[in-house]
Parts: C-alpha cells; sequence; structure tokens
C-alpha cells in the first residue's frame, strides 16, 4: 500500500545514505531534490536527519522517468504533486510503461535504420537519402513523448472519474453510439478520436460492414486507439488537422466531432469542411458542455485558493450548449440538441485530486508547496459524499 494512513508498522524507514544507495543516485542528487522542494523526505528526527519510505521511492522512481522522457524538474515539481495516492501513482506508471514501450520501438526502428545508412556508405560507398529521413523524422518524434505523456496522463484521469462514479450507469459512449444509429454499408469519420474510448466501449454494438476512419491530430493519440482496438479491418487511422480534412466531397455518411470544437482556432473552417466531406443525406454529429459542467469542482478548489483557475479559458463560451446551435447555423439546416442526465457522486478524494491535477489551469503551480493541505481540504469535502452536476450534450445536424 502506499497510501498516506498506511500503518506505522508496515513503514520502512532509510537514511538519506542508505536512499540514495537503494535508489542508485548520489546522496548530492536526494539532498538536492529536497531543497528544490521535488522529493521532500516523510519524516525528519529530532536532529533534522531525513528519513526515507518506500512511497518516497516511488515518487523518485517518477522523477527520474519524467526526467528520461525530457521534462524539467519545474515540470516535474508539478506533475508529482498527486505520487503518494495509490491510484493516481497506478495510471501514472501505465502511461509510462506504454510511453516506454513506444520510445523502445522508436529506439530499435533508430538502429536499424542507422545500421542501414553504414552498410550503404561501406558497400556503395553513398549516402541513403530515405534512410537519412527517416533517421530525421524519428528523432523529432522524440520531442512528442513529453506531450503524449501530459495528454495521456490527462485522460486516463478524466476517463476514470467519469466512468468510476457517473450516476448515469448507461455511460456516456453508449449513449451517443444509440443517438449515432449506424447501418451496415455506413462510412463514418470521427475527428479527435482520442484514444478510441467511443469505439471500444461499443465494440458489440457495431455492424460488421462499416468503415471508420479515425483521425487525431496526435500520433500518440492514434498509436493508444490503434492498440485498444487491435485487429479490426473495420477501422482505419489517419493523422491530420480538422480545419483542412484530406477526403473528397461527400465521402462520408456520419462524421463525428466529441468534446473538439472548442479547442478549435478555426471553427467557421472546421466546420465548413465536416459540412463538405458529408454526403447529402449525411448527419454531422458533435458534443459538448455547458455553463453549469462540474462547477462544484471549481469552486471546491477556488475554497481552497481564490486564485486557482482550472482553464485558463471557459471553453463553452467558443462551443457549448448555449451557443453551439447559432454557430452551427450556417452550415448545417437541422439542428437537434440533446442533453445528457448524468452527474458525479463521490466520496473519495484521490479520484476528484486527479482530475483537478489534469486539468489545464494554473492549479498545479499553486498547489506545489499545500499539497497535503490541500489534499486534507478535499478528504474533509468529500467524506460524507460530493454531488458534481454533469451537463453535456450533443448536436446531431444535417
Amino acid at each position: 500500500m502506499l497510501k498516506n494512513d498506511m500503518p506505522k508498522k508496515e513503514e520502512r524507514f532509510y537514511t538519506s545514505g542508505q536512499f540514495a544507495a537503494k535508489a542508485h543516485v548520489t546522496l548530492r542528487t536526494i539532498r538536492y531534490y529536497d531543497k528544490q522542494n521535488l522529493l521532500v523526505p516523510s519524516q525528519r528526527t529530532a536532529s533534522g536527519a531525513r528519513r526515507y519510505t518506500d512511497a518516497d521511492l516511488a515518487k523518485l522512481q517518477q522523477i527520474l522517468l519524467l526526467k528520461f522522457l525530457g521534462f524539467s524538474l519545474e515540470e516535474i515539481k508539478e506533475m508529482t504533486l498527486a505520487s503518494a495516492d495509490e491510484q493516481y501513482l497506478l495510471e501514472s506508471m501505465r502511461v509510462q510503461k506504454r510511453l516506454l514501450q513506444e520510445r523502445m520501438e522508436q529506439i530499435q526502428e533508430m538502429t536499424e535504420a542507422i545500421d542501414s545508412t553504414m552498410e550503404t556508405i561501406r558497400t556503395e560507398h553513398r549516402m541513403d537519402g530515405s534512410r537519412l529521413l527517416d533517421l530525421i523524422h524519428m528523432t523529432a518524434e522524440e520531442k512528442s513523448l513529453k506531450a503524449q505523456y501530459r495528454n495521456a496522463a490527462n485522460i486516463s484521469a478524466r476517463i476514470r472519474l467519469h466512468r468510476d462514479f457517473s450516476v448515469n450507469q448507461k455511460g456516456w459512449f453508449p449513449w451517443m453510439m444509440e443517438l449515432y444509429h449506424l447501418k451496415p454499408g455506413m462510412r463514418i469519420l470521427e475527428l479527435g478520436c482520442g484514444n478510441g474510448a467511443l469505439w471500444t466501449e461499443n465494440r458489440d454494438r457495431l455492424p460488421k460492414n462499416i468503415r471508420v476512419v479515425l483521425s487525431d491530430k496526435s500520433e500518440g493519440m492514434l498509436r493508444d486507439a490503434r492498440e485498444a482496438l487491435g485487429e479490426d479491418e473495420r477501422f482505419f487511422y489517419q493523422a491530420f488537422d480538422c480545419s483542412s480534412i484530406p477526403f473528397e466531397d461527400a465521402s462520408f455518411d456520419l462524421v463525428i466531432a466529441n468534446h473538439l470544437l472548442f479547442y478549435c482556432e478555426e471553427l467557421d473552417r472546421v466546420l465548413g469542411e465536416c459540412a463538405r466531406v458529408l454526403k447529402k443525406d449525411g448527419r454531422f454529429a458533435c458534443s459538448t458542455y455547458g455553463k453549469g459542467h462540474m462547477k462544484e469542482i471549481t469552486e471546491l478548489v477556488q475554497q481552497f485558493h481564490p486564485q486557482i483557475v482550472l482553464s485558463s479559458e471557459h471553453l463553452y463560451e467558443r462551443f457549448g450548449l448555449e451557443n453551439g446551435a447559432e454557430l452551427l447555423s450556417p452550415f448545417f439546416s437541422d439542428i437537434q440538441m440533446m442533453r445528457y442526465e448524468d452527474a458525479i457522486e463521490i466520496s473519495e478524494s484521490e479520484p476528484l485530486i486527479s482530475y483537478i491535477l489534469s486539468c489545464h489551469g494554473n492549479q498545479n503551480r499553486l498547489l506545489l508547496d499545500r499539497y497535503k493541505e490541500f489534499r486534507e481540504f478535499v478528504d474533509s469535502r468529500v467524506a460524507g459524499g460530493f454531488h458534481i452536476t454533469k451537463d453535456a450534450g450533443l448536436f446531431l445536424c444535417k
């Protein structure tokens, strides 16, 4: 167990020297991390000597792995705030494992490309331009690991909160799938597919002979979707920006954009592209949320620290349930809006804290030196049960 309330008899304490030796790092590194408030010891003796536990080892593992992936110490400090919380740590490790597997595959490919280039130079006394381009491409891909880690970890935290604590037993993805009315032979395009959860959670409901193109800007997200769906000839994967969809006019019976449009800088252009690739009787389905969505979480964090902002902007103001129909009307004539009736009831602090830390605001920076206090604050607020409003829905357009 890694929980903060672990019985003392199960804890084992290490001196700084023992801890450094066990972790195969220098004592200077351990002291530096403490000074930077990155790895604070679980206990100090009356004389001020540091004492570390196995939970501290788990956090050190997080620090070293994130450093290996290219994050700065300042970024790591924010990302490991809750690393002593068991579920947060497990989810983080699952993401790390997946990214390390991807990196090993990339390194193997780079090794083979280098071997091929060296062999060409030795035997043919020339440079292989195509293999060098492959090397350049793979080297550039290394830079995306940081973004992949952030995205995957954040998505994992969000999915867990909704999956495990939502009141509506039908589930968000099955609810949407029912509204799509999929039929055999349909051609479907999903923009911003993420990890493919819409399809993995509805696999048994899908007609056998449909064709689904899953797209996303992130190659990492497409890899996650491909891995989750496995070998399924109904699915195809393509990375592109939805402001320029690389398909001919009237190519699809259904275009899907789930919780995507409020991120689009050129919304009119994106909507124009969606309308362009739809067949004459095709439909466009786009989900979003309203201004009341998860409002209790914002209220909770601002009670603790009034300067915390979980999002730098209100995305529902860009495209939400309140203004979506108006924004869609220049491109579609038949627009229906359906709300998903649901809420979250929770009495555990860890999943809620993980969700809060996954947000794109300033919360991690402001909680750096007060995480323990914040954890206790959330514990006290959710102990008797905590209600969270969900205000989400779907526009179905022709």
